[in-house]
């Protein structure tokens, strides 16, 4: 029986990529590692330590221990100074309607200072529960996000449903044991075979969510 959805925060919830790519994009460009905002949707889902990892290893490069605390600093700074992310439209008036009835959490692999200052803003006491890239010690595509925020909602993953727009995401779902759902915000539904369902976009995950009720 169904009684809690999980929820990736960028490209589900928030309309944000784009400002968390050029924000990588920018503290990278600082320390000589040329990248494009691609390779930022790739790895999408990661936590910091995933991103400097892969794109370290990607340059021919081994991040030391202090490059970890460093990129996390750097990518929020550029990604709150320049952010202009929007939730998508409809979602914020869904997710009020379905607290009613189900758990809710999300999942996410940016940083907690980013993942809260939105979820203030935007979904205001709407989430039970919040899991960041930094609560957790291995980053999706690792299942453990998604079995800590179903852990901390009380409930077994089989209890749970997951909104994805992300491989390494969907992947961390599947691990995890749960059903997950996805929508192709920021690459083609290729890219998102993984998923138990997939969905043409948010209009569509809407009347999707709002069958639940």
């Amino acid at each position: 029986m169904l009684k809690g959805l999980i929820f990736d925060v960028d490209g589900v919830l928030m309309d944000s990529m784009s400002y968390h790519a050029d924000a990588w994009v920018q503290a990278f460009r600082e320390v000589g590692v040329p990248i494009t905002n691609r390779d930022i949707y790739e790895i999408e889902g990661s936590n910091h330590k995933g991103v400097v990892d892969i794109i370290f290893h990607k340059a021919g490069l081994e991040p030391e221990t202090s490059d970890y605390e460093t990129f996390l600093k750097k990518k929020r700074e550029h990604f709150l100074r320049n952010n202009r992310a929007e939730p998508f439209k409809g979602m914020q008036e869904c997710l009020q309607a379905l607290k009613e009835k189900y758990k809710l959490a999300v999942a996410s692999g940016a940083d907690r200072v980013i993942v809260n200052t939105l979820m203030d803003r935007f979904y205001p006491g709407i989430f039970k529960i919040i899991v960041s890239g930094e609560d957790v010690t291995r980053g999706k595509p690792n299942p453990e996000p998604y079995l800590k925020a179903a852990s901390k909602l009380g409930l077994e993953p089989e209890e749970c449903i997951v909104i994805e727009n992300a491989p390494l995401g969907i992947k961390s779902a599947k691990m995890a044991g749960i059903y997950c759902v996805a929508v192709p915000t920021y690459l083609l539904k290729e890219k998102l075979i993984g998923a138990d369902m997939i969905l043409a976009d948010h209009a569509e995950l809407i009347t999707y969510l709002s069958r639940l009720l």
